[in-house]
């Protein structure tokens, strides 16, 4: 039960660090045992920062990007900030973990590298930029790691087509269309 309360009171810590930040914070949820925290693109890389340095976050775990395209449902709206990138951080001293979130818009698609930060951030940050077209400034080394360079598109966006569009061997008469 003391471990618990030492988490809660992490979580206590943690927002009201992130009190500081002001609007740029934008929603502090907890979601299951995991506190997230969703920031304006402008505030991440100092809150980035200041998590690690201040809070004991020492650990990423991961980065990687997201898309939820602008389609309207019928219970949600249509999101301007399709794009963005999630960071799970651990602070592995006390075990304690975070989710640190950050939204942008097609137009606007660079976020400020966290590599120097991570040094362990420069190949995911190279998958997101190979997967989902997103880039970063000041990374040392951005080019695609898993597709060929010279590859046209983005495979992981929601709008790439299901069949590859770059296939010359297939007939589709042999396929009834």
């Amino acid at each position: 039960m003391s471990g618990f309360l030492i988490k809660a009171e992490r979580d206590q810590l943690v927002k009201d660090r992130m009190s500081a930040f002001g609007v740029k914070v934008t929603a502090i949820t907890q979601e299951s045992d995991l506190l997230c925290v969703q920031v304006k693109k402008d505030a991440l890389h100092d809150l980035l920062r200041t998590l690690r340095d201040e809070l004991g976050f020492g650990f990423l775990t991961t980065c990687c990007g997201m898309h939820f395209p602008k389609v309207e449902s019928g219970t949600l709206p249509a999101q301007p900030e399709e794009f963005g990138m999630v960071y799970h951080l651990h602070n592995m001293r006390e075990g304690h973990r975070i989710r640190v979130k950050c939204r942008t818009t097609l137009n606007d698609l660079e976020f400020q590298t966290a590599t120097d930060l991570w040094p362990a951030a420069n190949w995911m940050e190279r998958e997101a930029w190979d997967f989902f077209g997103i880039k970063f400034k000041g990374h040392p080394n951005l080019k695609r790691i898993l597709n060929m360079e010279d590859f046209p598109a983005f495979p992981l966006r929601k709008d790439y087509p299901l069949e590859d569009p770059t296939r010359r061997d297939k007939d589709d008469k042999m396929f009834g269309r």
